[in-house]
């Protein structure tokens, strides 16, 4: 059976592998503080169904403890070390039934057989405003019939490739949540220039064309509609073997890869 992976939105994917599937920092709120979904109906409650989550760092739009909450009790949740002493509400999930992990770049958990493997990220990994940098950022990579890389949040870094290991499949975050990104993030330019070093067969852009701050909708619009076309235009240039898929949110893509 092939990879297939089901973008719900913002860095929300299933990644189902050899009948395994893997839930990225599930996020399914209509709007979290200040930002609200304006793209996408909120993931239907099969989302929630994983043997595993990969929660990539601290901050709420990535850890947000109500959407772990849906998960039934007895789910794998693999989190940055320290992330529990930096987050308590993790470990109230954890009396509830989640059993949580902690791991650190170069970990390695198997999960159903499959391989998970933490690597580096290039982003800050605090739960801001609150508390020092305790939890570092990571990405995973999951080795199965194929080896798919989800980034997480990160900025470009020093050998990446081969910090990351050969990879299949690219989940690459290429947009944000507001006008403007800061430090520490892949815009589309810069996530077609991560493709290119990591050279995978195909790559699905994240993390753009879902959440909005309120009250900013005139202000760069194109920031939030136009980060996923733009990556696949630079790609075609940068790296032109690999095969981008662009889903639309809820919908399941098949990715081809050769092993």
């Amino acid at each position: 059976m092939p990879v297939e992976v089901t973008w719900w939105g913002h860095a929300t994917c299933t990644v189902e592998d050899s009948g395994v599937r893997f839930l990225t920092d599930p996020l399914f709120a209509r709007r979290l503080a200040h930002l609200r979904r304006r793209r996408g109906a909120p993931p239907p409650p099969e989302a929630a169904v994983a043997e595993a989550v990969l929660v990539s760092h601290l901050h709420s739009d990535h850890l947000h403890l109500p959407s772990l909450a849906r998960l039934a009790p007895g789910t794998r949740v693999l989190v940055p070390a320290g992330a529990p002493d930096a987050v308590p509400g993790l470990r109230r999930l954890a009396a509830a039934g989640l059993r949580l992990t902690e791991v650190s770049v170069g970990d390695e958990v198997t999960v159903e057989g499959l391989t998970v493997r933490a690597v580096p990220a290039a982003h800050d990994g605090r739960r801001l405003p609150f508390g020092p940098h305790r939890s570092p950022a990571l990405g995973y990579v999951v080795e199965g019939e194929a080896r798919t890389y989800f980034a997480g949040d990160t900025g470009l870094f020093d050998d990446m490739a081969e910090a990351v290991g050969p990879v299949d499949v690219a989940l690459l975050p290429v947009g944000g949540w507001g006008p403007y990104l800061g430090h520490g993030h892949l815009d589309a330019g810069r996530a077609a220039q991560a493709l290119a070093e990591l050279s995978p067969a195909a790559a699905v852009p994240v993390h753009y064309g879902t959440y909005w701050p309120i009250g900013l909708d005139g202000v760069r619009p194109h920031e939030f509609h136009a980060p996923g076309d733009e990556f696949a235009r630079h790609a075609a240039r940068l790296a032109p073997k690999v095969v981008v898929h662009r889903p639309a949110h809820g919908e399941r893509v098949r990715p081809e890869v050769a092993r």
